[in-house]
């Protein structure tokens, strides 16, 4: 660190700051993107003349694009200035959405659909973990869930936003709005007020109470080194077990309507879903900041007794239905702030960025395989049968996240 540096007393600390950009990065850039795509599905399809599913290839790229740029974008984010690399994400993001409202064909989506996932590399997967993890060196669980949390509440509040836009002024006013949002409001937010390190503040990091020159960089085990160990693959197994998990939630709507629930009542539960997500997702933040093996008990077993809950939902009834949905939330919560919490006890600060990067390559290709995968395994075996597989993952994923936490490397 520099010397000079100092303790920020009596004045709110500037991590706070990249807090709050963070989750204007994952509340409206990832919410506004990622959250709000399928309200767009059927009145682009229907005017292109394609069905949904030829549409919806776009995103399946977006992930394939996103887990093809992670590697190079997590050493990017350590050689260059993350507040220009996500700056100027951003940016490309908010052009793409206003350029998508001219489109005619459904091929042009194919190419913004990679387009944008590239800027997700940056901007969903690598922005708050690494920010956070240099900005906060004491209850980065917590602040980790509050970003994280921040996607699922953008996803509240711009769907119905969306869905009203859509229907008064029709899908291209939409991506049209939606990409000034970004262009007019977030990109500059971005760009005045994030910061690389608190070095460039003149502040220690937040919860460092002993600054110690060029110490405290050099914690953790190197990229290289990780690359030799037993540990980084394990997490990315870990990784790839947790996507797979929370993809389910795309099916738990259809899977409920099949039991003796009305549409409405599926609705609700898909909406506990979303709820135990949201308070999952700082919960865990928090437990993960006192004990890591009691975030990743906890992230199992709620996630067990939610799908538990949920596959015996023809004889339990609406309300241990939803109970059972809002735990599930948990697991979904748990696959961000669970697998970024573990690559930061075990491997530390010093390549955070380039190991966590290529942990996060599981989530895009997990999420690419899976997303699609469970729906056509469920053609053939049931709902049931790839809930109960669920259970079995998320089983595996504590087994394995108890294996990497058995020492520290560092």
């Amino acid at each position: 660190m520099k010397q000079g540096i100092i303790k920020n007393k009596g004045v709110i600390h500037y991590g706070y700051v990249i807090v709050f950009c963070c989750c204007l990065i994952m509340g409206v850039n990832v919410g506004l993107v990622m959250s709000c795509a399928g309200i767009f599905y059927q009145p682009v399809s229907t005017e292109l003349g394609v069905s949904v599913g030829k549409l919806g290839v776009y995103m399946s790229l977006n992930y394939l694009l996103s887990s093809l740029a992670l590697s190079v974008a997590g050493r990017m984010m350590e050689k260059y200035s993350a507040r220009l690399l996500l700056s100027v994400s951003s940016v490309v993001m908010g052009v793409c959405l206003v350029v998508m409202s001219f489109f005619n064909s459904v091929w042009q989506f194919y190419v913004a659909g990679s387009v944008l996932g590239v800027t997700l590399a940056f901007l969903l997967y690598l922005s708050f973990p690494i920010l956070i993890n240099r900005w906060f060196k004491s209850r980065v669980g917590f602040f980790i869930g509050i970003c994280s949390a921040a996607s699922g509440i953008g996803g509240v509040l711009f769907n119905p936003l969306g869905a009203y836009l859509i229907t008064e002024y029709g899908w291209r006013m939409t991506y049209s709005i939606f990409g000034a949002i970004i262009l007019l409001i977030i990109s500059p937010v971005i760009g005045l007020m994030l910061r690389d390190y608190p070095e460039d503040k003149n502040v220690q990091s937040y919860g460092e109470t002993v600054i110690k020159e060029n110490i405290k960089a050099s914690e953790g085990v190197g990229y290289t080194q990780a690359l030799r160990m037993p540990e980084f693959y394990s997490l990315l197994l870990f990784a790839f077990l947790m996507i797979s998990v929370s993809t389910l939630n795309l099916f738990i709507p259809d899977y409920v309507t099949g039991l003796r629930f009305s549409l409405e009542e599926a609705a609700f539960v898909a909406s506990a879903v979303m709820i135990g997500a949201t308070v999952g997702k700082i919960a865990l933040g928090a437990v993960n900041d006192y004990n890591n093996r009691l975030g990743v008990l906890m992230t199992a077993v709620l996630g067990i007794t939610g799908l538990i809950l949920l596959l015996t939902g023809h004889f339990t009834g609406l309300w241990l239905t939803l109970t059972g949905g809002f735990l599930f939330g948990w697991a979904y919560a748990g696959v961000t702030v669970q697998t970024l919490m573990l690559v930061r006890t075990v491997f530390g600060s010093r390549n955070y960025a380039q190991i966590y990067s290529n942990i996060s390559i599981a989530f895009a290709c997990g999420g690419a395989l899976t997303a699609g995968g469970w729906g056509l395994l469920a053609d053939h075996i049931g709902y049931s049968v790839i809930l109960c597989l669920g259970i079995v993952f998320l089983a595996l994923s504590a087994c394995i996240g108890f294996y990497a936490l058995r020492k520290r490397l560092y």
